[in-house]
């Protein structure tokens, strides 16, 4: 075979490899925020102004590209401007919420794989509201990924009590709101576009914790140590803005299968980056329960459709 035919197949692989390693660094980021929510909780911050920080310092950048794309783009019919207020404060905003509220109470480990558990219930929602048919491989996926975390929260139950049960059945919520948004989504993605829906419900969701910090905070407590706007930056920049282009871009390159299998990668690297800079502890049953959510997630994500 001549150099002339491989070039083409090598530059195709070196793509798919480049659009790999851009979903595999999305998942590390985006997993390392709740490394960096335990590391603002130190300075005594609770889970309202973590979240707003978060959300004031990432602002500028999703609503600069809703500006632009605004006004590079057609208008939308009222309808779904309504549409995506909904799905702002549903898919961002109350998970959001709910999953630094359940991190004040639960291991970072813990909290990545209930919330690597939403394609699963992505999955029973189908089933529940639309009728869909699961297939004897998704069920025994669901089985085998639910055990897995049901290992782990065993394994934690023992050191937390009540706080573990309180904070896993609000992450759960944050998992199960965020897959209520991804069904809701699916439809108004294909018509708005990714990048300009995942903008404006950005916005939105900044708007409603905006509203809700001034509700149940005052201004004053917005003065925070240093490190806590420093934590903040890092959260908006690079678990936030970030990893959701990347993933974009990836998804773009590889396409949404093989993204998401490289998003398998998030749960692993919360467990060993929590075991160094959280000194949160690695035993052999989070390993196991690790590796059976993994398992479970990666036969879903290999179902042909």
């Amino acid at each position: 075979m001549s150099s002339a035919s491989l070039s083409p197949q090598i530059s195709k692989r070196q793509a798919y490899l480049g659009g790999l390693l851009l979903a595999i660094v999305g998942a590390i980021f985006f997993s390392g925020k709740a490394i960096v929510a335990k590391l603002m909780y130190r300075y005594h911050v609770d889970a309202v102004m973590v979240l707003t920080l978060r959300m004031l310092f990432s602002f500028p950048m999703f609503a600069a590209i809703a500006v632009w794309k605004a006004r590079t783009e057609p208008a939308l019919p009222l309808a779904d401007y309504g549409r995506i207020v909904v799905l702002g404060l549903t898919g961002y905003y109350l998970s959001s919420f709910l999953d630094f509220l359940g991190l004040q109470y639960i291991s970072a480990g813990l909290e990545r794989l209930i919330l690597f558990l939403t394609p699963s219930f992505v999955l029973l929602i189908a089933f529940a509201f639309f009728k869909r048919k699961v297939g004897w491989i998704e069920w025994s996926a669901l089985l085998v990924s639910y055990f897995g975390t049901v290992l782990v929260l065993m394994h934690d139950l023992n050191g937390g009590g009540s706080n573990v049960v309180l904070g896993s059945l609000l992450v759960l919520g944050a998992a199960v709101s965020y897959a209520i948004y991804l069904i809701s989504s699916g439809e108004l993605v294909r018509r708005v576009g990714a990048i300009r829906l995942v903008a404006y419900a950005m916005c939105v969701s900044t708007v409603a914790c905006v509203i809700q910090f001034f509700i149940l905070r005052t201004p004053a407590d917005l003065i925070q140590p240093a490190a806590v706007y420093q934590f903040s930056l890092f959260n908006a920049v690079f678990c936030t803005v970030l990893p959701v282009f990347l993933t974009m871009i990836a998804v773009a390159r590889i396409g949404a299968p093989a993204a998401a299998q490289a998003g398998l990668v998030g749960p692993v690297s919360t467990l060993f980056l929590g075991a160094v800079l959280l000194d949160e502890p690695i035993t052999g049953i989070q390993l196991t329960g690790t590796a059976l959510v993994l398992c479970g997630i990666y036969l879903l994500s290999r179902k042909k459709v």
